[in-house]
């Protein structure tokens, strides 16, 4: 199966403080050992065995373009004011080439093995989202300071890979749009499932696997999660800390 693969390089509402510690008001732009921050994703799918075409989608797409190579894979488009307006555009379409394989131009880790490993695992469900558990991050990086959601048997991070089989997931993005700019959005995500799957997940008495079945059934979606064997997977480039580890990584010094 080949995969149409989709990198959100937009820019926050109201600008960006984290991209202005780097010269840029663009956070896909930012440079990460020596190169544009979203080269760095946008190669690792060029080099992967089931990606297709590459999607580049950010409101500056031509500054975005002028950063990448120059591929034919590679198409740059100007995306709309969030991340859910985005991907619901994409829903309509109809030149969009299924299944859509969702990462972020943070993601400046992401090789092309992981990106194989996850596409395998994710075909057939109607919607996967990529993790990390805990114990495999903090036995490569014991000081690793992500966000960690906690349920019984793991606690896991997110790895920004998200595979969407088609345009039936609508009411998953709409649901994201609906908390999209929540803070607390997992938590409000599962909030839909009723306060005694919200107290027990609170609690962790239930299993990521066992709330994304009900939340896919709430949705009428088979739902998956994927455990990534790469703990590097779960890291991304989201504040000065994560810049200086990731370099450090790519230079072979962490």
């Amino acid at each position: 199966m080949i995969w149409t693969a989709v990198v959100l390089a937009g820019s926050r509402p109201g600008g960006d403080p984290f991209a202005h510690e780097f010269g840029t008001d663009l956070k896909a732009l930012i440079s990460v050992a020596g190169e544009a921050m979203v080269r760095l994703p946008v190669r690792a799918l060029l080099e992967s065995r089931t990606v297709g075409k590459i999607l580049v989608l950010s409101q500056a797409p031509e500054r975005v373009a002028n950063a990448l190579p120059r591929e034919r894979r590679v198409e740059v488009r100007a995306s709309k004011g969030t991340i859910a307006e985005t991907m619901l555009g994409l829903m309509h379409d109809e030149q969009i080439e299924w299944p859509l394989l969702v990462t972020t131009a943070d993601h400046a880790l992401l090789d092309a093995a992981t990106v194989d490993e996850f596409c395998v695992a994710a075909s057939g469900a109607d919607l996967a989202i990529a993790v990390v558990e805990r114990a495999n991050l903090l036995r490569r990086i014991p000081n690793a300071k992500r966000t960690w959601l906690k349920f019984r048997g793991g606690a896991y991070t997110g790895a920004n890979l998200f595979a969407l089989s088609s345009p039936a997931v609508a009411p998953a993005i709409e649901l994201w749009r609906s908390v999209e700019q929540d803070r607390k959005k997992a938590w409000r995500i599962v909030s839909v499932l009723g306060p005694h799957v919200l107290a027990a997940t609170a609690l962790r008495l239930v299993s990521l696997d066992s709330v994304l079945a009900q939340l896919g059934s709430r949705l009428g979606l088979s739902m998956r999660a994927v455990r990534l064997a790469n703990p590097l997977a779960g890291v991304d480039v989201d504040k000065t800390e994560d810049h200086k580890l990731v370099e450090a990584i790519l230079e072979g010094s962490a």
